[in-house]
Formats: C-alpha cells, structure tokens, sequence
C-alpha cells in the first residue's frame, strides 16, 4: 500500500501568521495534535505540534537555566528558546522543513519515518505543494479496516476512493478529518461530524458513486449526542476550509 491510499485529504493547515492562540484552539477544536503551516501558494513550510505547548511562559514552563549552563548554551540559544517560549504567532514557534513523505511513499517507509524520527505525522507532498497527512491514526485505521483480508486494494478501488472523496470533502457538511479506505468495493468511512444527519448524508453520498458494494460507517459524533451534558447549548464545531484538494492529523 502507498500513502495516496491512506492518507488524509482534509488537510487543517496554519498560516505563519495565524496566532499561537488560533492554533492551539484549533488543535482542541479538531482533536488532532499538529498543524502543517502552508504559505499563501499552499507552499508547505512548517509544522506546529502539541510539543511547540510545552514550554510556554503563559503557563510558566519556560527554561530556567543556572548561570553556569547560560554561559555554555550560548546567547544564540537561550535567544531562540526566548522566541519559543513567548512568540504570538506560528512562525515563530513552528518546525521548520518538517519530514515530508510523497503520495507514493510505501508504508513500509512511512513507518520506518515514524519510528526513527519518532514522529506522530507525515505531510505528503506533491512537488511542495501540501496534499494530505498521513498520521499514526491512518495507520491503525488502515490495520483495523484491512487486515480481516491479506489482499491489497486493486486499481478499481483507488478510482472509488477518489471518487468518493471527490463527493463528499467539498460538501458543507464534510465530517472533519475526513478519511476513507476502501477494500474490494467496500468503503470504511471515518471523521468527525458534529450533526447525526451529515452522516446520513455521507452515507448516502458513497453509496451514489459508481463501484461501491457497500458503505461501513466509522464516523464519530462530536459531541455524543446521548451524553447529557447539563442542558447547556453546545456550539457546532466548524470545519476549516482546507488550502489543498485534500485535506483533518
């Protein structure tokens, strides 16, 4: 299997000038634990993870250094941690040139990736342009929808899954995090709605395309609406246009 055949398409993205604030927010907003940073021709030039977070002045986890430590770091580096740690927007936080897969990258590779760099997500490129993420949750949805058959997808299955995406990822109600895989005609759908109806429409829209045998929906509700959550109003999470064809981790 390639990554084109895994990969999420949805891609949520920063800007260099979005906002630590913004970011983090989003982050929460959409469950996922990093945002490539693309510029204003989609150019992919950074990445933002959870771990840019963790020394932060705002919550009083910046580097503390003795005197003796200052002196062998140097002032280059305590001046770098100093922008780290109290920056107000993505481009001064973020991993420059972060590890980058293509769409035909084999997942033999792209977990020998993970591993060394011990890395949770890949951006996958098409020249330098951003078009999908590919990320330790794609893997293991890939395990749990594919391993009950030791065959790969077939030609026809790629046709379906682009086509698929094709009907759904530019739709209004597009669960967030959108993915999809597809086995033998079967398609596994997952992501994040936040309207029990969009699934329906999701459903429903696989099922209109041409080749599909049936439809497993793997879609999450968020918030469950069963839980009681004290009768408050509950504002619906919006989904961020994507900068790419694919695009949401």
């Amino acid at each position: 299997m390639r990554a084109h055949q895994i990969m999420t398409r949805q891609v949520i993205t920063a800007s260099p000038e979005t906002s630590v604030v913004e970011a983090a927010d989003t982050m929460l907003r959409h469950h996922i634990s990093g945002l490539p940073v693309v510029n204003t021709a989609g150019k992919l030039i950074g990445i933002v993870s959870q771990g840019d977070f963790i020394r932060r002045a705002e919550i009083g986890t910046q580097r503390k250094r003795g005197r003796w430590l200052r002196f062998l770091v140097g002032p280059g580096q305590i001046a770098s941690d100093f922008v780290h740690e109290r920056g107000r927007k993505v481009k001064e936080i973020m991993t420059l040139d972060p590890v980058t897969i293509t769409e035909d990258t084999s997942l033999q590779e792209i977990v020998r990736i993970i591993e060394r760099r011990n890395i949770k997500r890949l951006p996958v490129v098409r020249l330098d342009q951003l078009v999908g993420i590919v990320t330790r949750s794609n893997l293991l949805q890939a395990v749990a929808d594919l391993a009950r058959d030791a065959s790969g997808p077939t030609a026809d299955d790629d046709h379906i899954r682009s086509s698929v995406h094709a009907a759904i990822e530019k739709a209004d109600w597009s669960p967030s995090q959108f993915n999809v895989i597809v086995r033998n005609g079967i398609v596994h759908l997952s992501g994040l709605i936040t309207d029990e109806r969009c699934r329906q429409a999701a459903i429903v829209a696989a099922e209109n395309v041409s080749g599909v045998r049936e439809v497993h929906d793997e879609l999450c509700c968020y918030p469950p609406p069963e839980e009681d959550f004290g009768g408050g109003d509950f504002v619906s999470l919006q989904q961020q246009p994507s900068t790419t064809d694919d695009a949401p981790l």
